[in-house]
């Protein structure tokens, strides 16, 4: 969730990490710091609460000489987001840095205050410091006072080292919170994230889960947890971190939800032949007919990917599906069967609950497919099958392109199963395929309904609360929309199946109360129709999502109608999540909140 950055051979490190930890800004995090050591082995530190700026206005006073160092924006999990609880953490001649989370930091406290040590942290990294410095106190070389702390963490942890004495050496230690070595001609880099290391690196190494890495300015050395040296490939920086900046938009996510129509573009262009009515087996390397279940969990936004996904599959191929929030998946009793295939979704490829859910069933025998944005990401390495969505860096926090390109995925994946399984007749999966073909071009026409939604956020903007309602696709639709309000504006919200209004939401309705009505004119829409009049008969503010067919039906039953272009059924919920996200993002705006870094949040969430 954090930002790592280290570097070694710099003419002067600490700007260097600071522009660095600014490309990490995206990640969340409520306070920042920076540790180098000069020439002659001095080291120095300099932290602060808040943003990067409130760090650079402490660096301007403070300056940090050295060609050698590591810095960290922290989101806080243990202790306030203090300047005393900001990394690094030092103890001796060791600083620290550290993703993840300590689990048995309390019992590693008690005894280092037990023989005396005094620990002036809330944090759960700073004993690590403390346990390394020991280590080398007593005599230990580096490799073994590495293999010895780490072996005495429980959790998860990315971390990097730098060592008052020692201006030419920087280590660092990964499991289960992602971290990757830059290389360059003059300098070498630590970061947990290749687009801190991108501008500055040619090559990167990607540490696995139990690696540990020693760094100097002539070389790179790569130890499993054990201590025996291990080879990791060296990989060319990947070209779409290039794409990471904000061009002439006011922010990232506006940027963002503009390249919906290109991204998905090229996503389908990946799985879909057109011309020739298939789906590529290729890029898509499953046979459904040997699939009797299909299990699929992720968290947050790629959860309701998933839920959009379940219908498809189900309807498409009538192949049984089971949904689970990542965090609950493992947590289950439940029974693998050999002839299942799991599938997981996650932008980054490293969300913790995610991956511990992948790397459950791969225990149980499952076969791995994984939906990410990341092809190098912990998820895509550990799958079986990768099934990559070619959203390019997201760097706003509320996902958008990367949601809209996961739906891409899935729905070319379930007309691959339909085929697959003869349960679609050749002109059936052609009209698909066909419907996926025009969606760019009507997620394109839904984009410049910009300037009505912004009118439509008016409305909403200045409620304490509001509702979405929707079936079917649009209820998961309907839960993405609540989900971005939210996230992005700080106003409650919350979605339902539009059939259980009755069941209890109903009692919130009132004058004030936006209802938000994902409704497209579909076989579920007369249905729709009757909650919006029971909403409307006692006073509700409702804001319909349709077509030009619905809104005919709907009249001013609607105090607001959102018309999108008319749209096939199946991809109905690609095209009406952009209303949604507009709407999240204009309220935000109005509020004056912070659209690409909300309060509290993280683009990638990699503890549980």
């Amino acid at each position: 969730m954090c930002g790592i950055v280290g570097v070694i051979g710099a003419e002067d490190a600490a700007p260097l990490i600071l522009d660095a930890l600014k490309r990490l800004e995206y990640r969340g995090y409520d306070s920042a710091g920076i540790a180098a050591v000069t020439a002659d082995g001095a080291m120095d530190r300099v932290r602060a609460s808040g943003k990067l700026r409130n760090l650079e206005k402490a660096m301007a006073g403070h300056p940090l000489a050295g060609g050698t160092g590591i810095g960290h924006t922290r989101w806080a999990t243990h202790g306030a987001p203090t300047d005393g609880n900001a990394h690094p953490h030092v103890a001796g001649r060791v600083a620290v840095v550290h993703n993840g989370i300590i689990e048995n930091f309390r019992e590693l406290r008690r005894a280092l205050e037990d023989s005396g040590a005094t620990l002036t942290s809330e944090t759960d990294t700073e004993p690590v410091a403390h346990l390394l410095d020991r280590a080398l106190g007593a005599g230990a070389d580096l490799r073994t006072a590495l293999v010895e702390t780490l072996g005495a963490l429980e959790g998860a942890y990315g971390l990097a080292f730098s060592f008052a004495g020692q201006p030419q050496t920087l280590a660092a230690a990964r499991f289960g919170s992602p971290l990757a070595i830059g290389l360059a001609d003059d300098i070498k880099m630590i970061g947990s994230d290749a687009i801190a290391l991108a501008p500055f690196c040619d090559e990167i190494i990607y540490l696995e889960d139990g690696d540990f890495a020693i760094l100097s300015a002539d070389k790179v050395e790569v130890f499993a947890k054990d201590g025996t040296p291990v080879e990791r490939p060296a990989q060319p920086v990947p070209m779409q971190v290039s794409l990471a900046e904000k061009g002439n938009y006011r922010h990232f996510m506006a940027k963002e939800i503009h390249e919906q129509p290109e991204v998905i573009a090229r996503t389908l262009s990946h799985y879909i032949d057109v011309g020739a009515g298939t789906v590529r087996s290729s890029a898509a390397p499953v046979d459904f007919r040997k699939v009797s279940r299909l299990s699929i969990s992720a968290c947050g936004t790629a959860y309701y990917a998933g839920l959009v996904a379940r219908y498809w599959f189900e309807r498409l191929a009538r192949l049984p599906v089971d949904l689970d929030v990542a965090s609950e998946y493992r947590y289950r009793s439940q029974l693998f069967a050999a002839d299942e295939l799991a599938l997981f979704i996650s932008q980054s490829g490293e969300t913790a609950d995610t991956l511990a859910g992948l790397r459950a069933a791969k225990a149980g025998g499952q076969t791995i497919a994984a939906v990410v944005n990341v092809p190098t990401s912990t998820m895509a390495r550990e799958a079986d099958i990768v099934l990559p969505t070619l959203a390019g860096p997201e760097i706003g926090v509320a996902s958008t392109k990367a949601f809209t390109c996961q739906l891409s995925t899935l729905a070319a994946l379930a007309v691959k199963a339909g085929i697959d399984r003869g349960t679609l007749a050749p002109f059936e999966a052609e009209g698909f395929l066909n419907a996926l073909a025009e969606l760019p071009r009507l997620v394109a026409e839904a984009v410049t309904l910009e300037h009505a939604i912004e009118r439509v956020a008016r409305i909403v903007a200045p409620a304490r609360s509001a509702l979405f309602l929707g079936r079917g696709t649009s209820f998961a639709v309907a839960m993405e929309g609540a989900l971005k309000l939210k996230e992005l504006s700080y106003i409650h919200a919350e979605a339902y199946a539009a059939g259980e209004l009755k069941h209890g939401p109903i009692a919130l309705v009132d004058d004030e109360l936006p209802v938000i009505v994902i409704a497209p004119y579909d076989d579920l829409f007369a249905k729709t129709v009757s909650n919006m009049q029971e909403v409307h008969a006692r006073g509700g503010r409702i804001i319909a999502v349709t077509d030009a067919r619905g809104a005919h039906a709907i009249g001013d039953t609607a105090e607001e109608l959102i018309v999108l272009p008319d749209v096939p059924a199946f991809v109905a919920p690609v095209v009406a999540t952009v209303p949604m996200q507009l709407l999240a993002y204009h309220a935000a705006i109005i509020n004056g909140t912070d659209v690409d870094q909300p309060r509290n949040l993280a683009k990638s969430v990699t503890v549980e």
